[in-house]
């Protein structure tokens, strides 16, 4: 039987759903079953294997979605791998070096014995939901600095420490 994964996420814009979906179909190729789910939808963490959470960074803090997921399924989350990841720098930094998590993520992986955490770029294009996100956008300062390559990496390792 396939080790079951969920990848969960909590995004705006749907960035982090995009890295979420690329995450979920890597370790499909990988023999695992997996899928990606908006994080304030998944009712129980308890049918999954194996569990990968998202976020897209906010004004320096991960996503509400994915806090609360890591909060409302906080005993079933420790009692299996878990991994974390992070959306959202709007520059190729994520790319060029390790950016550690935020502080209540970094607070999370201890509580819950996350294995890793990885920050990825992140994506802020025109139709962006929100003031600020818009206001980023008007002056220049947005993208899509998302590197698949290092998601697609990140997910084949995940997928090789897991049985299938």
């Amino acid at each position: 039987m396939s080790t079951n994964v969920l990848v969960a996420y909590g995004t705006t814009n749907g960035s982090t759903a995009m890295i979420a979906e690329t995450i979920a179909e890597i370790l499909r190729t990988e023999g695992l079953t997996a899928e990606a789910l908006p994080a304030r939808s998944v009712p129980s963490a308890a049918p999954y294997d194996a569990v990968v959470v998202g976020g897209g960074l906010y004004v320096g803090r991960w996503h509400k979605d994915a806090r609360r997921f890591v909060r409302r399924h906080g005993k079933a989350l420790a009692e299996r791998p878990l991994w974390l990841f992070s959306s959202g720098p709007l520059d190729a930094s994520a790319s060029e070096r390790d950016i550690p998590p935020v502080p209540a993520v970094k607070k999370a992986m201890t509580r819950l014995d996350a294995r890793e955490h990885v920050t990825f770029g992140g994506c802020l294009e025109e139709g962006a939901k929100g003031w600020v996100a818009r206001m980023i956008v008007r002056n220049g300062k947005g993208g899509d600095f998302r590197d698949f390559d290092q998601i697609e990496a990140w997910a084949a390792r995940i997928g090789r420490e897991l049985p299938n």
